[in-house]
């Protein structure tokens, strides 16, 4: 498994809560607001400045986020 740096890390996790907590609450503007800054700040991460990442490394890192919390539903085994 690959390492990411501790922020982008964070910001997945987060991204993945606040996901979750859109899919309970649909339509709250404060939690899509909210992913919507989680995305740009995950996909624009410096950690990619030297190139677009490869599947396998999105893979992994959502894997990552959505894991932290023991939430493991929704996953497919490769």
């Amino acid at each position: 498994m690959r390492t990411f740096p501790d922020d982008l890390a964070r910001a997945q996790r987060e991204w993945s809560a606040t996901y979750r907590q859109l899919a309970e609450h649909p339509g709250r503007t404060e939690l899509r607001r909210r992913l919507h800054r989680l995305s740009a700040q995950v996909f624009f991460h410096p950690h990619w400045q030297h190139g677009r990442p490869r599947p396998a490394e999105w893979w992994e890192l959502r894997d990552l986020g959505r894991s932290a919390d023991g939430n493991t539903s929704g996953r497919l085994e490769r």
